[in-house]
């Protein structure tokens, strides 16, 4: 097999999978939105359960609905019936994943399923099937063939479910108001939580922001801004309302500016008015590259009512590793 071969050989086979995901498109029914608003209704988990490479993809489907804010977990259908099956509560919804809908460990389960009145959905490629014929919702994954030799190989049938499952998820999160940090919370050690981080989770706030008022003497001033160790400090009015920043770089201007008359200034003669500042609600990507663009190592989070939340300095954002 040479390396033309090789090539059309790999693309023969996502052709194969692309074409089964576009049929899949126009098949997608009524009864897609039945089974995203009973996962939405549910007060319980979602039970996947799948064998062979249906498991895998089950178990895919069980970790994206999990980290998109619908409690779930994989049972293997052949681990059920020795004692896994004491997982399952009634009140649970059971997604099941078999191309052929005669899986003999996922039938063997229905009995159970049937005594204790646990809902089914199935992601199938038979909808005349046992399992389709037991189910209360049947989600439909045929595909008119794979991509391997002979049409043997699960390929484009457990891309097939694979998508399903990824759209059910999305859905489902979007049905239930899943949002950005709501994602970032259940992936905090994650590079894409970290990307989804608020500017509010990461900002100093209270006695940690530097802040005088601008009747403050410089010679208070630099002493405000050593104590709190951020390189600069807010200039706030008699009713705390930001009304500019000081930072080391004001700071060093100012004295070339002023010499041994430095210490006869206030803040409001060295401060420089109008600085640049983020909501708190903001991500701490943007915050990044607002410093990034502006060339600046700290940024004041203004609420409102135009006073300080708080401050957010470049090495707090290092820290999180996010770039």
């Amino acid at each position: 097999m040479n390396k033309d071969d090789i090539l059309e050989t790999g693309k023969e086979v996502l052709e194969v999978e692309a074409a089964a995901l576009a049929k899949l498109v126009s098949r997608l029914d009524e009864s897609f939105v039945r089974a995203v608003e009973l996962l939405a209704k549910t007060k319980s988990r979602v039970i996947v359960t799948g064998m062979g490479k249906s498991g895998l993809v089950g178990r895919k489907i069980a970790a994206t609905l999990a980290s998109c804010g619908t409690p779930a977990l994989f049972i293997h259908p052949a681990e059920a019936g020795h004692g896994d099956l004491g997982m399952i509560l009634k009140d649970d919804i059971i997604l099941a994943v078999s191309y052929s809908g005669e899986t003999r460990e996922i039938i063997d389960l229905l009995e159970f399923i049937k005594r204790i009145g646990v809902r089914l959905i199935t992601i199938t490629g038979n909808k005349n099937s046992r399992l389709a014929k037991y189910s209360d919702i049947v989600l439909d994954a045929r595909v008119e063939k794979e991509a391997g030799p002979r049409g043997v190989i699960p390929t484009a049938s457990s891309t097939a479910a694979l998508a399903l499952g990824d759209a059910l998820a999305i859905a489902l999160m979007k049905k239930k108001g899943f949002r950005e940090e709501d994602f970032a919370f259940f992936h905090p050690k994650g590079q894409l939580g970290k990307k989804l981080l608020k500017v509010g989770a990461l900002m100093h706030t209270g006695e940690e922001v530097p802040r005088v008022l601008i009747s403050t003497p410089m010679i208070e001033v630099i002493e405000e801004m050593t104590r709190k160790k951020l390189g600069m400090t807010c200039v706030v009015d008699a009713e705390d309302r930001l009304r500019g920043i000081i930072t080391d770089g004001d700071l060093r201007r100012s004295m070339r500016r002023f010499r041994e008359e430095i210490f006869d200034k206030t803040a409001a003669d060295c401060m420089t008015p109008h600085p640049i500042t983020i909501d708190k609600e903001g991500l701490a990507t943007e915050a990044l590259n607002l410093m990034e663009e502006k060339r600046i190592t700290s940024l004041i989070i203004k609420n409102n009512e135009g006073k300080v939340d708080g401050i957010i300095h470049l090495h707090d954002l290092w820290r999180t590793e996010m770039f």
